[in-house]
């Protein structure tokens, strides 16, 4: 079973006041209505968004609506049409989907969507029609509607703006797509349709894939800084070796020579390393910058060697 399927599952259980589910059958009746033949029949794969439905009616008009099954030829689900045609104006008008002349409504008035538990409803109702989400044990998050009409994308993108989701509407080869990238605001999303089964899941993937990601760029991280470590310390030995085979080690003063003896002892070690190398074993304080300030005593002195030998 699909992360989308369990999210919308657990949704279908729940129930709210009457105000909040007229706005929830508000956003399932204006993705079924056909505007063309002014009929209803809602379509869905999932009976228990199918019993949901079938409720809402029954809990807020009182009528019972005809619900009716077929087998798809290329699939092995089931699905169910819901049919209204008691009250059917009466209710479209009602729950804001046409006007009083039976005129599609692009968008509810706002009287519909006046408190927050109502928008919170309508979300639901969407994401139950027509959204989509993937889970996050995938390579990426991705949460979206699939509308026709641009003026209803932008209803609905707005509408989720107004809790911060930053969602974004795109053009499809049929009708829009309103989308959710971020992490964190479709998990945002999750907790306002109250699927909180659903937002435990999904947050405990999230940050073991969080934590995952960062273990992994602190390795690359580390590994960089080796890198780098190993190429500076071959370069020093490099100006090391080269002072040695044109002066001599004798030429260079003490504290060098104690910097020499320590970077061919231990190749490899970056300066942080090498500094506390020579602390412990010396009994003296070095510091990274101060072996720095060596190091480059020491290249400005195989620099020069290397341009006096070029003009000769």
């Amino acid at each position: 079973m699909s992360f989308t399927t369990n999210v919308k599952n657990e949704i279908s259980h729940i129930y709210d006041n009457t105000s909040a589910s007229r706005a929830e059958l508000s956003a399932i009746l204006r993705n079924a209505y056909d505007k063309k033949t002014n009929s209803l029949n809602i379509v869905t794969e999932n009976s228990t968004i199918c019993k949901h439905i079938y409720s809402l009616f029954k809990e807020i008009y009182n009528i019972n609506i005809k619900i009716d099954y077929k087998n798809t030829r290329f699939s092995q689900n089931r699905l169910y049409i819901l049919t209204v045609s008691t009250k059917l104006e009466a209710i479209l008008e009602d729950l804001e989907v046409i006007d009083k002349n039976g005129i599609y409504k692009e968008k509810p008035s706002n009287y519909l969507l006046e408190l927050e538990d109502e928008k919170r409803a309508y979300l639901k109702g969407i994401f139950l029609m027509c959204g989509s989400i993937n889970d996050p044990k995938t390579s990426m998050y991705h949460l979206e509607f699939s509308i026709n009409e641009l003026q209803e994308a932008q209803f609905i993108s707005n509408l989720l703006n107004e809790f911060y989701l930053n969602s974004k509407v795109t053009k499809r080869d049929k009708g829009y797509m309103v989308y959710i990238k971020e992490a964190e605001k479709i998990g945002d999303f999750l907790r306002i349709i109250n699927a909180s089964l659903a937002v435990m899941y999904y947050e405990d993937i999230r940050i073991y894939r969080d934590h995952k990601n960062m273990t992994n760029r602190l390795n690359n991280c580390e590994q960089a800084n080796f890198e780098k470590s190993i190429i500076s310390a071959n370069k020093q030995i490099a100006d090391i070796k080269y002072i040695k085979e044109q002066l001599g080690l004798d030429v260079v003063d003490e504290k060098l020579q104690e910097l020499i003896k320590y970077r061919l002892k231990y190749p490899e070690s970056s300066m942080q390393e090498l500094s506390e190398i020579m602390t412990y074993e010396t009994g003296k304080k070095f510091t990274k910058s101060g072996l720095n300030h060596r190091f480059r005593k020491l290249k400005d002195i195989a620099n020069k060697l290397r341009d006096n030998k070029k003009r000769i």
